[in-house]
C-alpha cells in the first residue's frame, strides 16, 4: 500500500542548508498524535484487533498514517548515511573547575572523590538547616549512623514497615515488584556492624537504594514489569552498576514497579498495580521508571536507578518533585540491563537532590567493563563544586516555539525560573532554532520499538503473549509493523539530528526547556486491570527527552514548582557529551534557588527521624 502514500514523501534538505538562527522559517511541528486514550475492555478489544493477521495490519497501518509516520519516516528521502550508536566525535572541551578521576579507582575511591568535590555542609542546604521541607539525604544518613542516633537495621526495619503501610487499601501505591525482608535485614544488619566498628565502607554505606526491575539485583528475578519474561531469562547475577553500589556499602531494597517493558509513560501496571503518584495518589507517577520515583518522592530511599530510553527516568522525576540524571550514552555500562533499548537506552539515577545524584553517579560511572562503545570514553571527571553560587556565564539555548508547546502553568514556572536565573546568576538565554522536532520524536520511536521488539519477540510464545497486558500487546503490534527500511531511515535522521545539536551546542553549554509537557493527570480506574493506551498524553510527557535518548546527550532534571493544583514541574537542561561536570553544576544551583518552595508529598515516609512518622492522604 506504500504507494497510495508516494505523492507525500517528505523530502529533507541537506544539513547544511537548514537555518538554525531565531528568525528560521523552520516551521515547528507539534505532535500530530491522532489516537484516543483507551482503557477498560475498549483497550482489550483493540489489542485483539491489533494482533488479527488483516484486521490489525489495517489498525497498524492507519495509525502509523495517520500519526505522519508513512510521510515523516516511511517513505521519507534524504542523503545522511546511518548513525546506529550514538558514539560523539565532539565533546564539551571547555569544563571548567573540575577534577579528574582515574578509571582504576573503585567505586567507594569515587565516591569519597566525589564528596571531596562538594561544598562545605555549612552551603549544602539539608534538612537541619533549611526551614521548608527536603528529603533526608545521603549525607544526613551518614552523619546519623556514625553519631549512633540511628542504625541501618533500625532504618531498614522502618522501611518495610512503611512499604507494607503503603499497600493497604486506602493506598494501594504500588511501590515494588518484589522485596526481600529477609535479604534486606541481613544487608542492613552487615552495615550497622561495620558502623559499630567505626569501619564503614563509604558514605553510602546503610544507605537505601531501590531498582528499577530493568537491572539485574540478586536475590531478585527480573522481570521488565512482566508475569513471564523472568521464566526464559534467569537473573544470575548482579548488573554492573549494582555491583558497584553494593562494593560501596549500600543497601538493595527491592525492585521498583515500572510500565510493562517499558512500552509506556504513565506508570500503569495491569499486574503490579498502578504506581501512584505520592503528591496525588489519584493521578499517575509517570514511566517507565514509576516506582523508582516514587519510593524517592515519598522518603523510603534517598536514591533510586532507573533506566532511561525514552525520558524514563526524567518524566516520572519531574511528574513526582524529585532529581532525575541520565548520563552520556555509554559513560554508565549496560551490563545486567535487560536489553529492550540497545542504543536510546541508559541506566539513570533519581535521587532526593542534586548532590545525591553525584555520589551516586560516581560509584557506577567510568570505566566500562564490556560491550563497549565503538570509540574510547573520555576521561572520567568530576565538577569542583566550591560554592553553591561559584557558576557564572552559563549560555541556555532556548527554542521558543518548542519551550512554549505545554500547559500554561509549566510555561509560566519554568520561565520565572529562568528570569531569577537571569537575575541571579547572570545567565544567557540564547534564542535557536531546533529542526524537526517531530521527525526526531517519530524516529526515536521506531528505533525504540523496533529494538524492544527484536529484543524479546523470540521469548514471547502463546502463552507469554496472553500475559502481557493490552497495553504492552498493542505496542508490540505497533512495534512489530516498523520495517528494516523504516529503521534504517530512522539512523540517518540520527545522524541528521546529531549534526543540528552539535551546531547549536557550540553556541551554547545546555538546552533547556520545561521537563514535560504536561503535569500528571489523573488515573482512569480502569486501566487498572488492562493498561492504558494514552498515545497522546504519553507524546506530551516525552516531548522534550527525546536529543537526550536518541542522541545519546546527558540531561537532567530539576523540580522548580507546581502547578494550580499542586503537582510538581520541572526544569530540564541537555549537555553536550561527557558533559556531567557542568549539568551537575547547573543543576546544583537550580535547586539552591528553588529549594526553599519545595513542599511535603501527600505521602511521604520519614524513616531517619528519632520517631518515625508518615504522612498520610486524608
Amino acid at each position: 500500500m506504500g504507494w497510495l502514500f508516494k505523492s507525500k514523501n517528505k523530502v529533507y534538505k541537506p544539513v547544511k542548508d537548514v537555518d538554525l538562527s531565531p528568525n528560521s522559517d523552520e516551521f515547528y511541528l507539534r505532535a500530530n498524535v491522532k489516537a484516543p486514550r483507551m482503557a477498560g475492555f475498549l483497550i482489550k478489544i483493540l489489542a485483539w484487533i491489533s494482533e488479527s493477521r488483516i484486521f490489525g495490519a489495517m489498525l497498524v497501518y492507519i495509525l502509523k498514517d495517520e500519526n505522519l509516520v508513512h510521510r515523516l519516516i516511511s517513505f521519507a528521502e534524504l542523503d545522511e548515511p546511518p548513525l546506529f550508536v550514538p558514539c560523539h566525535p565532539w565533546e564539551d572541551h571547555n569544563l571548567k573547575e573540575v577534577k579528574s578521576i582515574s578509571c582504576d579507582s573503585s567505586p567507594p575511591e569515587k565516591v569519597q572523590q566525589a564528596l571531596e568535590c562538594l561544598p562545605p555542609c555549612s552551603e549544602i542546604v539539608g534538612n537541619t538547616s533549611c526551614p521548608s521541607f527536603q528529603r533526608w539525604t545521603i549525607l544526613d544518613y551518614s552523619r546519623a549512623y556514625i553519631s549512633g542516633e540511628i542504625t541501618p537495621l533500625m532504618v531498614a526495619k522502618r522501611l518495610l514497615d512503611s512499604v507494607h503501610e503503603s499497600s493497604n487499601p486506602s493506598l494501594q501505591m504500588s511501590f515494588f515488584i518484589n522485596q526481600n525482608a529477609e535479604d534486606i535485614l541481613k544487608q542492613a544488619a552487615e552495615s550497622t556492624h561495620r558502623y559499630e566498628r567505626g569501619e564503614p565502607i563509604s558514605v553510602l554505606d546503610g544507605v537505601h537504594i531501590a531498582v528499577k526491575d530493568e537491572i539485574d539485583c540478586l536475590p531478585y528475578p527480573t522481570t521488565g514489569g512482566t508475569k513471564w519474561l523472568h521464566k526464559v531469562r534467569a537473573c544470575v547475577n548482579d548488573a554492573c552498576c549494582v555491583k558497584r553500589l553494593r562494593s560501596c556499602g549500600a543497601i538493595l531494597v527491592g525492585k521498583t514497579n515500572m510500565h510493562e517493558l517499558g512500552a509506556g509513560a504513565s506508570g500503569i501496571n495491569p499486574h503490579y498495580g498502578a504506581t501512584r503518584n505520592p503528591c496525588d495518589i489519584s493521578k499517575v507517577s509517570g514511566g517507565s521508571s514509576s516506582g523508582s520515583a516514587t519510593v524517592v518522592s515519598a522518603g523510603l530511599c534517598p536514591v533510586s536507578l532507573g533506566v532511561d530510553g525514552g525520558g524514563s527516568v526524567r518524566v516520572p522525576a519531574a511528574l513526582c518533585g524529585v532529581v532525575g540524571f541520565k548520563p552520556t550514552f555509554g559513560c554508565v555500562s549496560h551490563s545486567g540491563v535487560l536489553p529492550f533499548n540497545w542504543t536510546v537506552g541508559t541506566v539513570g539515577i533519581l535521587s532526593a537532590t542534586v548532590e545525591d545524584a553525584f555520589i551516586v553517579y560516581a560509584a557506577i560511572s567510568g570505566d566500562i567493563p564490556s560491550n563497549k562503545p565503538t570509540t574510547s570514553l573520555p576521561k572520567l571527571n568530576f565538577p569542583l563544586l566550591k560554592s553553591t553560587n561559584s557558576i557564572l556565564n552559563v549560555k541556555m539555548a532556548k527554542y521558543g516555539e518548542w519551550f512554549n508547546d505545554c500547559i500554561d502553568d509549566i510555561k509560566k514556572c519554568c520561565y520565572q525560573t529562568l528570569d531569577q536565573l537571569r537575575e541571579h546568576y547572570g545567565w544567557e538565554t540564547i534564542e535557536v532554532t531546533i529542526p524537526e522536532i517531530e521527525v526526531m520524536r517519530l524516529a526515536h520511536y521506531v528505533t525504540m520499538g523496533s529494538e524492544c521488539n527484536a529484543a524479546i519477540r523470540s521469548h514471547l510464545g502463546k502463552m507469554a503473549t496472553s500475559e502481557l497486558g493490552c497495553d504492552a500487546r498493542l505496542a508490540l503490534s505497533i512495534y512489530g509493523s516498523f520495517s528494516s527500511k523504516e529503521y534504517l531511515t530512522a539512523q540517518r535522521l540520527r545522524n541528521r539530528h546529531m549534526e543540528f545539536h552539535k551546531c547549536i551546542l557550540e553556541r551554547a553549554d545546555v538546552i533547556v526547556t520545561p521537563t514535560t509537557g504536561i503535569t500528571a493527570y489523573p488515573i482512569v480506574e480502569q486501566s487498572v486491570n488492562y493498561g492504558d493506551f494514552d498515545y497522546k498524553n504519553a507524546a506530551a510527557l516525552v516531548r522534550y527527552q527525546i536529543a537526550g535518548n536518541f542522541l545519546g546527550l546527558p540531561a537532567v532534571t530539576v523540580p522548580v514548582g507546581y502547578d494550580k493544583m499542586g503537582m510538581p514541574i520541572g526544569l530540564q537542561f541537555i549537555g553536550k557529551p561527557w558533559s556531567e561536570p557542568t549539568l551537575i553544576r547547573i543543576a546544583l544551583a537550580v535547586q539552591g534557588l528553588c529549594i526553599s518552595s519545595y513542599r511535603k508529598p501527600k505521602v511521604f515516609y520519614d524513616l531517619l527521624s528519632k520517631e518515625k512518622g508518615s504522612q498520610q492522604p486524608i
